[in-house]
């Protein structure tokens, strides 16, 4: 059996490969943390928007479908304010389609890429009257 000889000048070999990737690996975990958390935000607030579209379009009631989007994004932080929400037309008329957009601006965990994104949900429903 052949043995190859230790060569004792590459012993720390490993460790500087691992200091010289751990940088990149830290980044790429940060994104992907990041990345998750927008995508959660993202559909909360669309489906807020659609359950305050279904709200407005049944009871006709601004207020009530701004307090249900509200009540249906619970895991945004920070919460839904009734000032992120527009409602257009504000009286919904039978047949007619009301609109539901939901701005939202996420800050980021890290801070690292962007400091805060603007998030926008959007929910469409004819009016049954």
């Amino acid at each position: 059996m052949m043995r190859f000889p230790r060569r004792d000048d590459e012993r720390g070999a490993a460790v500087v490969e691992f200091a010289l990737i751990l940088p990149i690996l830290i980044v790429l975990i940060l994104g992907l943390i990041e990345f998750g958390r927008i995508f959660n935000v993202q559909i909360s607030i669309t489906n807020a928007a659609r359950e305050a579209a279904r709200t407005m379009a049944i009871e006709n009631d601004p207020a009530l479908a701004r307090a249900d989007a509200i009540n249906a994004a619970p895991s945004v932080n920070p919460a839904l304010a009734a000032g992120n929400i527009t409602i257009t037309p504000a009286d919904c008329d039978a047949g007619q389609t009301v609109t539901v957009t939901i701005a939202y601006d996420v800050t980021l965990l890290s801070g690292y890429f962007v400091p805060i994104i603007g998030l926008e949900g959007r929910g469409v429903m004819r009016c049954g009257g």
